[in-house]
């Protein structure tokens, strides 16, 4: 037998030690334990005495050394192993520190499931984690084949280390799963003592989709970046980041795709928003490649010019067609079609800009992404006349940017329609690039979803703030500068578009007060614009406090009444209404006059009914209430209500009516049932009165033609009626989309006065963009130190009301504008069809989707006498006004000289005078500001079709017309006649006055045509006008002596009419002597070439008119010609050929006078 006693330190005896000593002794010395005792004594070793029945040779073979080493091996604890793991990174006495520790902090199961050299790099990453104190991380190892993972074997280990919170599994897992991983088990070993830990490692066993272990060398530092950006909120968690793992791509790559396939989605390309990530997830080797041709086209670390990385992309262009002929699903075919079209028609983005793999940049607390679309030129997208789109996309929002033209301006709205808010956005920049048609920018509009919505308002509201400067840098990004009067691209940016420097935004649904936002991030920018940048912000024009956008609707409306023969300033007027007092445009417009009877309105949450109101004691509590700001009907006094009037909710399920309210609401007195909410809006909407204000939200009205789903407003669909139900007189359409456009036609076509919400509530844009113009013009005054920057605040206060009078003297030169035509459309309704053929054969009007009449209709409608209705007008009015604005930009009309007075009128003197002219006539915008005031100017009185006309008519340029009008107005003073002719209107009706401008328009039409006919092209406009100012002064002086024969007794008894009328005497003589001015312009040529003076050679004019009936043949031509338009243009040609021999004719006269002795 064999007696071994093993001598070890008490702390490191159990039963377990014991056993397994028993076991290495019995190994050894192959016999079996007769007996064993334990000894343990007070000190701190314990004894252990075995008995063996070991034999003898056996005995001799063992060495004491190799059992001293075995039984220290038994008797090392999980620490000791720990820490001789940890002594290769750290020092000695630091590893034994860290491995008591975690040996306190990990728990029994840990040490027993995982090896100590895998608890060594555990403890190091948690040790690395609370040094640079990060929460979590995340790592990918592949263990032996033999060795199981969370239970499973052949998995890859996917650990998850969290420091001071716990994982939520309902969140983590869709992670995981989006990133394509397959998860079989998952185990939590908790990190922490005394029951609470402050850390906790998560084991996960995963597998690829197609169940095989991942290569974590190629793609495990990959996906650990994904999971914890995903994690963090960084991207988005969707099925697009399983082509990290199977397409090798960064999640950063894998974001530039998903911008560009929401753009895609958005755009209505693909069906739904997962139908392009199926097919990326599908064929990622296609995935590779179009992210390959993204960065050949982007990366700027690549040095290539643009030309050979388009050549580049060709050849990867047909690479990628040649791929998709694995693609086997057509879906899945177009779809990858499309955003590879889209790739091809981006042409600048801020990806590389803001880090590209790595972002270095981030705005709403994540990483963010922009890209600029040649969105015109997608083959795939509905027919557009924009120019450029911008898309913003972060894993917290999505953005776009829709612009018609490189100077444009719109507002920026919140959207709360995740999935189709570019389509909304689509259908607000159409109606703004009509309604900028009066201004000099065209049209855009922008807008922006939230993808987190908190539940708390001031958390939502701050979300949204966080997400519109996510939208406003997203811009600024791709966005050139102006330094030092040089353009300057962004950095980091490669662009394939020429340069483009103006971008400017205003409010809209949602980002009323967002304009100073906005404004600070262009000074963080250092943006050209400074805080020209977003107008109506701190220094600049509150439309609300103006009014701007409700006075300039109400201009409109007051010309609607005053053609009826109503002047609602000064006679009592029945109103309902969309909106309440504290609304800008609904608020501000109720207070326009104090002869307003507001019968009903009703908003989001009430319905006010005052039957019979005072206008003096309504108008008084209206104005209250709209000074309180934050008010509802519910605040209105409602003792000061007439009988029966009440406020009730809107959405009430039973209101009684009172007889007074049924009365003045027109709903049957013999029906005494109660209404709900719903029953009692489209009574309001139906109410037999003179004016509907639509100061609101939402679409109320639709033709009967139309269902609910057109009108695109489901909010509304119960309280919407169709146009034939209206019985107002009058709508003011102070809001946007109050109707659909086929409404207002139909509504126009029973009687109603309308016109389009793009021209009623047109001023806050133009008031938006003076505000703009001026900072510009100011900026060189400001930036020289010569004015300072609260002084030029203090001015911009100053003008605010000259600035909001050339506001609302646009809103009243626009709607008079749409009158003449109205009236001229009636006269000649084939010319408006031959403008609308015209705009479409240029391809800029497309009459379907603007509801436009067809030819097939325009002939219906003049064969039964009608012209073209209002709203119809309205568009068409817009539409020519664009299309001349384009052309004209493009000539060097805005540069003549001529054309200066239009660039003054457009400021404020006092902001001129400021400036001073020299920065006057170098503002950025010179051009595109004349332009625009030219073309109102021009297309305000002369109408729609004048320029399209006259182009068709003479073969001349749109610039040779132009050109020759502005010569001609200034010649007749246009302006001066139409002051006087406003004043004079005062005492006549408005068909009265409309017949004067009508004839002015006529007179000048025709000088137009003398102009084109007898002036040389080359000839300076100004020099025309110069040359014959003088002399067409003293004719219209002298012309009633000089005047004879027909002409002399057209022009009496013209004079004779018009004063009759109430018009003095000098004005009406000089009104009917216009209508001659083509001819004073034949005399005062004649006189030059004669050389002979403009007032005998007149007398010689007429004398020769008289003895040949010159107006005669003139007359009998054109009435020859009837209604044939291409007879009445041989009776022009005719018409043109008899004045040129009636020229010949006194020339020859003046000869045969001075050859007699006569004196010139």
């Amino acid at each position: 037998g064999l007696s071994v006693m093993v001598i070890l330190p008490r702390d490191r005896f159990s039963g377990s030690v014991r056993k397994q000593i028993e076991e290495a002794l019995v190994e050894q010395y192959h016999c079996e334990v007769l007996n064993y005792h334990l000894a343990i004594g007070g000190g701190d070793q314990a004894r252990l005495h075995f008995y063996l029945s070991a034999k003898e040779d056996r005995v001799a073979e063992v060495r004491s050394e190799d059992l001293e080493q075995t039984v220290a091996a038994i008797i090392r604890t999980w620490a000791d192993r720990v820490s001789e793991g940890l002594e290769k990174v750290v020092s000695v006495e630091e590893a034994r520190d860290l491995a008591l520790l975690y040996e306190r902090a990990m728990s029994r199961e840990y040490q027993a499931a995982l090896d100590p050299a895998i608890a060594v790099a555990d403890i190091c990453e948690l040790e690395r984690m609370s040094r640079e104190e990060e929460v979590v991380s995340v790592g990918f190892t592949n263990r032996e084949e033999s060795e199981a993972v969370a239970g499973v074997i052949g998995a890859t280990e996917l650990k998850l280390f969290l420091r001071g919170e716990r994982l939520v599994l309902s969140d983590f897992m869709p992670i995981l799963e989006n990133a394509g991983l397959r998860v079989l088990a998952m185990k939590p070993y908790e990190v922490g003592t005394n029951g609470d830990p402050n850390a906790t490692i998560y084991v996960f066993a995963v597998q690829d989709q197609e169940g095989n272990a991942l290569e974590v060398e190629s793609c495990g530092e990959l996906l650990s970046e994904t999971l914890l950006a995903a994690r963090a909120g960084e991207v988005v968690s969707d099925p697009l980041n399983a082509l990290v793992v199977s397409a090798g791509l960064h999640w950063r790559e894998v974001d530039a795709l998903r911008g560009l396939a929401g753009h895609v989605f958005q755009s209505g390309a693909v069906p739904s928003r997962l139908a392009l990530s199926h097919a990326l997830v599908q064929y990622p080797g296609i995935a590779r490649r179009l992210f390959a041709m993204f960065r050949t086209k982007f990366d700027p670390v690549m040095e290539a010019s643009l030309e050979e990385r388009l050549a580049a992309l060709v050849v990867m262009r047909n690479t990628f067609h040649g791929l998709l002929r694995s693609v086997t699903l057509l879906d899945d075919d177009r779809a990858l079609r499309r955003l590879e079209e889209t790739i091809s028609r981006t042409v600048r983005t801020n990806y590389y800009r803001v880090g590209g793999r790595t972002p270095t940049i981030r705005s709403g607390g994540v990483p963010y992404t922009s890209y600029k679309v040649l969105v015109g030129d997608i083959q795939y997208s509905r027919p557009t006349d924009l120019l450029f789109e911008v898309w913003v996309h972060s894993a917290r929002m999505e953005g776009v940017h829709l612009r018609g033209s490189f100077v444009a301006r719109g507002g920026i709205r919140w959207s709360d329609r995740p999935d189709d808010f570019r389509t909304e956005i689509l259908g607000l920049v159409n109606t703004q690039m009509i309604k900028n048609a009066v201004i000099v920018p065209g049209g855009s509009k922008g807008g922006f979803v939230t993808r987190f919505t908190p539940v708390d308002t001031e958390e939502r509201w701050e979300e949204g703030r966080q997400q519109y400067q996510t939208l406003i840098r997203g811009l600024l990004d791709l966005t050139d500068n102006i330094v030092d009067g040089s353009d300057v691209a962004p950095n980091e940016v490669i662009a394939y578009d020429p340069s483009d420097p103006y971008l400017v935004v205003a409010a809209d649904k949602g980002t009323a007060t967002f304009s100073d936002l906005a404004n600070t991030v262009s000074q963080e920018y250092g943006f050209w614009l400074d805080d020209a940048f977003a107008s109506g912000g701190s220094n600049g024009y509150d439309h609300k406090e103006v009014g701007i956008t409700a006075r300039g609707g109400w201009e409109c409306v007051r010309r609607h009444f005053k053609e009826k023969g109503k002047d609602i300033q000064a006679e009592p007027f029945t109103v309902v209404g969309i909106g309440d007092m504290s609304g800008d445009v609904f608020g501000n417009g109720m207070l326009l006059s104090e002869q307003i009877k507001l019968v009903a309105a009703f908003d989001h949450r009430h319905v006010f009914i005052d039957p019979d109101p005072d206008p003096v004691t309504a108008y008084a509590e209206r104005k209250r209430l709209f000074e309180l700001g934050r008010s509802s009907w519910e605040d209105y006094d409602q003792e000061l209500l007439s009988e029966g009037g009440m406020v009730v909710p809107r959405g009430a399920k039973e209101v009684d009516l009172t007889p007074q309210a049924r009365r003045a609401l027109g709903v049957d007195e013999d029906e005494a049932s109660p209404v709900d909410g719903e029953a009692l809006i489209r009574a309001v909407l139906s109410a037999p009165v003179e004016l509907l204000w639509n100061g609101g939200i939402g679409t109320y009205v639709k033709s009967a033609s139309e269902t609910h789903a057109d009108a695109g407003d489901p909010a509304n669909d119960a309280v919407r009626l169709n146009a034939e139900q209206l019985r107002c007189d009058v709508i003011g359409e102070g809001g946007n989309l109050g109707l659909t456009q086929r409404a207002r036609i139909e509504y126009a076509g029973l009687g109603g006065r309308i016109n389009t919400d793009a021209l009623d509530n047109s001023g806050g844009v133009d008031m938006s963009d003076h505000e703009v113009n001026l900072k510009i013009l100011l900026m060189p005054t400001v930036d020289s130190g010569s004015l300072e920057q609260e002084k030029r605040n203090d001015l911009l206060e100053e003008l605010t009301e000259e600035v909001a009078e050339l506001v609302l003297a646009n809103n009243r030169s626009q709607s008079l504008g749409v009158s003449l035509d109205e009236r001229r459309s009636k006269e000649s309704i084939d010319e408006f069809r031959d403008l609308m053929l015209s705009l479409e054969k240029a391809g800029e009007l497309d009459r379907a989707a603007e509801d436009l009449p067809s030819t097939d209709v325009l002939i219906e409608r003049r064969d039964r006498g009608q012209g073209m209705a209002r709203p119809e007008l309205c568009v068409l009015f817009a539409y020519a006004k664009l299309s001349l604005k384009a052309q004209l930009l493009s000539s060097s009309l805005p540069d003549d000289p001529v054309t200066e007075g239009y660039l003054l009128g457009y400021f404020p003197p006092k902001a001129i005078k400021v400036a001073g002219k020299n920065h006057l006539f170098q503002h950025r915008l010179r051009r595109e500001i004349v332009t625009a005031e030219l073309t109102n100017d021009l297309v305000d009185l002369m109408g729609s079709a004048f320029v399209s006309r006259m182009v068709r008519d003479t073969g001349r340029s749109s610039e040779d017309v132009v050109r020759s009008w502005l010569v001609a107005s200034r010649l007749a003073g246009h302006r001066a006649l139409m002051e006087q002719m406003e004043q004079q209107a005062s005492s006549v009706n408005a068909r009265v006055s409309y017949r004067w401008l009508l004839g002015l328009a006529r007179v000048l039409e025709r000088t137009t045509r003398w102009m084109l006919q007898n002036i040389d092209r080359d000839q300076s406009a100004a020099d025309i006008v110069k040359q014959n100012l003088s002399g067409l002064r003293s004719l219209r002086d002298a012309f009633g002596d000089v005047v004879r024969g027909e002409e002399g007794t057209l022009f009496e008894a013209r004079v004779n009419e018009i004063q009759e009328l109430g018009a003095d005497a000098t004005f009406s003589r000089r009104l009917i002597a216009l209508r001659f001015l083509d001819q004073h312009l034949e005399i005062l040529g004649i006189a030059r070439e004669a050389g002979t003076d403009p007032i005998s050679t007149g007398h010689a004019f007429y004398q020769a008119s008289e003895s040949f009936e010159i107006p005669w043949l003139r007359r009998r031509s054109f009435a020859s010609a009837g209604d044939d338009p291409w007879e009445l243009r041989a009776a022009q040609v005719l018409s043109d050929d008899l004045a040129k021999a009636h020229r010949r004719v006194v020339t020859g006269m003046l000869a045969c006078h001075q050859g007699a002795g006569g004196e010139g």
